[in-house]
This record gives structure tokens, C-alpha cells and sequence, in this order.
């Protein structure tokens, strides 16, 4: 037989908990009010009320802000999983919702925010205008589970239990140079002539060197003198002949003016993966963009295309 809960036990206010939790994970009071959107008075009292009914300190002041108490650190934990379970039943909430309208996030990299997903939000404003669409252009992964987005386009496979994954295509890459930059380099031709020319690295030289080694392109710092962690500005850079970018095939093949270096090599291959929270999959309005995402990148991604 199930244990039925003890209700007088409960003694202290959720909202309460709620301002205690966000200041133990910003740090501050500012912070946390800044989070949460209200004056930092009103959540200072918040936080005083909740030590005052449990009758315990949860904060210790410290030079730079707030710390736990051995005792907040007990707590958090517990408070943490409350909030987890609050953002659970929002979250079945909304998926019972008969009417295809309302918000969703998606997140995707840069490339794929700017190069493909207007087409996909342009069919969904076609077909549900009730919806409400954001993009969050980033290449960092969010955290779905935190309704950081509703949706994540990734390239790798999630490892959480509680997210759900779809392998729907594979993408492919490589080097692409524009015609003015080859005009006044050459074309290469042999991977070893790779090492004469300029690169626009994404990552620090060492990760891009190692990197491209392993797929048998011999680069060194002297390859590397411009980076940028912006797919976007990464492809302009390449795009006004400064240097030899990398982009998806898709988006190398279809810009005038750019060429796919070395075109007998390569690709590099990377697989597609849509992502969601598993409550959020019974959504109406998380399925309907679901399933049109799924549909458009299948269709432009085909593992092959180029090459």
C-alpha cells in the first residue's frame, strides 16, 4: 500500500524556496533578483522568512557575496529537486493543450539558425500563425532540461535519459575558398600544399591543428593567424577572400563565388540529432514543429550529396 503524504508537515512557502534556490545557484541577491525579475528588498525578505520558519542560517556573507551553509548545501539539493518536479508539471501542462498555438524555442548553431531555419519558421507561420517562434543561434549546448529551449538541432547523441533523440540526417563539410582568395594564392593541389595557405580557425590554433591531423591535413600555428568562434563571421571571412573556411556542404555548395577545395577529398561526416524533453514530445504544438523540422533537414541534409 502507498504512503499517503503528510501534509501538515509541510511547513514552509514555495516561493520562499524558490528565491532561496536562485540565490544559492547566481550567488548573490542581485543576481537572483535580477533572475527571477523583482526588487532585491522583496527577495531578501523571501530568503530571511524561509530561514526564520525553518529556524536555520542558509547563507554566510563572504567578501565577494553569499555562501551555504553546511545546512543550505543540504537543503539545495532537496529544494533543487522541487523545482525540477514544478518544471515537470509545466511542462505536462502544456502538452495537453488542444490549440496548435503558443511558444517554442529552438536552438541551433549558427549556420543552421541563419542558413535553415527561416524556411522552417516561414512554413510554420503558413500553417500555425498562433505559434510564437524563437531561435537561439549559439553552437553551446543548452540545457533542455532547464526549458533553455523546447527544441535542439545537434550533432551529437544526448546521453540524458530524459531528453529524447531522432538521428535524421548526416551533414557533410570541408574546406571552401572564395575565387578572389584563389586568384591571388593558387588552388591547391594535394593535401600537402594545404599547409601554404590561410585558414580561419574556430577553436585555438593547438585544438585546430590537432583536429585537421587527424584528417590528414598538415596545418601549423603559421596556417591559423585569424580565428573567430562565430560560424557566421568565420564564413564572411572566408566568403571576402581572407582566408580558406569550413562550412557544411550545403552552404559552400549553393554561395557564388566560393569553391570546395580539394574536392576529391573529404568530406568530414557528422550526424543531425533533434532533441527534446521527453514530456515535451506530447505537445501538439512541440510535434507540429518537431515533425516540420524533421521534414526540411531531412530533405536538404542528404548524407552524399556533395562531393
Amino acid at each position: 500500500m502507498q504512503n499517503r503524504m503528510d501534509w501538515r508537515s509541510i511547513t514552509f512557502d514555495w516561493n520562499r524556496a524558490r528565491a532561496f534556490l536562485v540565490t544559492a545557484e547566481e550567488g548573490s541577491l542581485s543576481a537572483a533578483a535580477r533572475a527571477l525579475g523583482m526588487a532585491q528588498p522583496t527577495l531578501g525578505r523571501q530568503v530571511t522568512a524561509l530561514e526564520e520558519e525553518l529556524g536555520v542560517a542558509l547563507f554566510e556573507r563572504t567578501g565577494r557575496g553569499l555562501a551555504l551553509t553546511p545546512t543550505g548545501l543540504d537543503l539545495a539539493e532537496h529544494v533543487r529537486a522541487m523545482g525540477e518536479a514544478a518544471t515537470r508539471v509545466s511542462r505536462t501542462a502544456s502538452g495537453h493543450t488542444t490549440e496548435i498555438a503558443g511558444q517554442v524555442c529552438i536552438t541551433a548553431s549558427e549556420i543552421y539558425s541563419a542558413h535553415l531555419l527561416p524556411a522552417v519558421v516561414t512554413e510554420l507561420r503558413d500553417s500555425a500563425p498562433g505559434l510564437e517562434i524563437e531561435i537561439s543561434a549559439t553552437n553551446s549546448v543548452t540545457d533542455l532540461r532547464r526549458r533553455e529551449a523546447d527544441i535542439a538541432i545537434r550533432n551529437t547523441e544526448p546521453a540524458d535519459p530524459e531528453l529524447i533523440a531522432k538521428r535524421i540526417a548526416d551533414d557533410t563539410g570541408w574546406f571552401y575558398a572564395s575565387d578572389a582568395y584563389l586568384a591571388r594564392h593558387g588552388l591547391p593541389r594535394d593535401m600537402e600544399d594545404l599547409a601554404g595557405h590561410d585558414f580561419v580557425a574556430m577553436v585555438e590554433a593547438d585544438e585546430m591543428v590537432k583536429a585537421m591531423a587527424g584528417y590528414g591535413v598538415p596545418l601549423t600555428h603559421d596556417n591559423l593567424q585569424i580565428r573567430s568562434d562565430n560560424h557566421l563571421v568565420h564564413w564572411e571571412l572566408a566568403k571576402q577572400g581572407t582566408a580558406i573556411g569550413i562550412v557544411p556542404d550545403f552552404l559552400g555548395h549553393a554561395t557564388p563565388g566560393m569553391q570546395r577545395v580539394l574536392p576529391d577529398h573529404g568530406p568530414v561526416r557528422y550526424p543531425v540529432w533533434l532533441v527534446a524533453h521527453r514530456d515535451l514530445r506530447t505537445s501538439r504544438r512541440i510535434r507540429l514543429v518537431w515533425d516540420t523540422l524533421e521534414r526540411h533537414l531531412a530533405s536538404v541534409l542528404k548524407p552524399g550529396s556533395v562531393g
